[in-house]
């Protein structure tokens, strides 16, 4: 992400436009704020509350604390320090007094990775005579969207991802009754990923069985189911070229078995298609040039899994933002868990998963990147996967 110096100004104003803002306040305290840090690069933020006021026109303004100023010797505006409580209320309360500021908040907890500043904060601020309204547009323009540098990098992530998945599914379901574990398949996905220069902060998640019916399953050593003949066999994997880049983000499904019944086909075909169909909304609206909500996108995924009669099934959001972090701060395809009504704008990244979730019984999850590339709309990997990955 551009350092401070260079942010556009007129992307600044266009976006408080947007809020009704006057200026974008950023705080954090010991990392509450991940957009903050991201939109400063302070190298690490400090031990103590720090404000940065960027206004529509005029310098932006930070107030640090007298022991953290390091950080900001090459703050492109002015440095107000601070030390005693009352100097940053009296400082905080000339920045704020009679303007509107955007801060990352989220009315009622809306979108949680929105609501980054506690409600103390914002009590302060109105005290001291300001407005609070969300920052949300401005999220999405300045800290969600990916340099060219970082969509290379998650190219290459993705392709290097899809040629393991297909290769080490395609293993598994080959093993089936002969001993292999999650716990096994976990390490030779793992060293395989590591083997072929990636870096991963959490471990793919392997499920066999009735294990894939958990979303979030997490194979243990000394728990790890065996795979037997005629279960279905995912493989959820995540990674970058470099530590803070931007990951690429999959789920593989196979199945141990030539002949697969008829509602494991079902399931898999309704969830392709709920992937399908959340993607040909994005190309469609893209293409148009027309407004896209993050809503929508889960609708069109949901009401296809809902038609089939699986929506009870499908127990988490379609999909999430991808920056820097691999659930990102942007707009989620999300009209479930939250009502995400930010608008999706080119350069920004995100998933697309949707999941049948039959407890006791199996697990069907599709996962595919998006990138909205200014000519056009990027899925990641290349080749997305059409049918179950079988015994060969």
């Amino acid at each position: 992400m551009m350092p401070l110096e260079h942010l556009d100004r007129d992307a600044l104003a266009r976006g408080l436009d947007e809020c009704g803002a006057d200026g974008w306040l950023l705080f954090d305290f010991k990392g509450l704020n991940p957009v903050a840090a991201r939109l400063l690069q302070l190298g690490g933020l400090g031990s103590r509350r720090l404000f940065v006021y960027l206004p529509k026109s005029g310098e932006p303004v930070a107030l640090a604390h007298k022991i953290e100023l390091q950080p900001l010797k090459d703050f492109p505006g002015r440095v107000v320090p601070y030390a005693r409580w009352q100097e940053l209320h009296e400082a905080l309360g000339a920045l704020v007094k009679g303007r509107t500021v955007a801060m990352e908040i989220s009315h009622e907890d809306a979108v949680p990775y929105l609501d980054r500043v506690p409600f103390g904060v914002v009590e302060l601020i109105r005290r001291l005579g300001g407005t609070v309204v969300p920052s949300a547009p401005l999220v999405t323009t300045f800290t969600a969207r990916w340099s060219a540098h970082e969509l290379a990098d998650h190219l290459a992530a993705a392709e290097l991802l899809a040629t393991i998945a297909r290769e080490e599914v395609g293993r598994a379901v080959r093993e089936a009754g002969q001993g292999l574990t999650e716990w096994a398949m976990y390490r030779r996905v793992v060293a395989r990923i590591e083997a072929a220069g990636l870096v991963i902060d959490h471990g793919p998640i392997v499920a066999f069985g009735a294990n894939a019916a958990n979303p979030h399953y997490e194979p243990a050593e000394a728990s790890s189911a065996t795979l037997q003949p005629d279960q279905v066999v995912l493989l959820d994997l995540f990674a970058g070229r470099q530590a803070g880049g931007v990951q690429a983000d999959q789920t593989w499904m196979g199945f141990a078995g030539t002949q697969v019944p008829e509602r494991v086909q079902l399931v898999w075909r309704t969830v392709r298609d709920a992937r399908d169909a959340a993607l040909a909304l994005v190309r469609q609206r893209m293409a148009a040039g027309a407004v896209l909500r993050g809503f929508e996108v889960d609708r069109a995924a949901r009401d296809v899994i809902e038609g089939a009669g699986f929506g009870e099934w499908f127990v988490h959001r379609t999909g999430h933002s991808i920056d820097r972090d691999l659930h990102g701060s942007g707009p989620h395809m999300d009209d479930y868990e939250t009502h995400d009504d930010r608008d999706l704008i080119p350069g920004i990244g995100f998933s697309v998963e949707p999941g049948i979730y039959l407890s006791g019984d199996f697990g069907v999850r599709s996962e595919v990147n998006v990138f909205l590339a200014p000519g056009g709309v990027q899925v990641t990997p290349g080749q997305i996967q059409r049918d179950l990955i079988l015994p060969s």
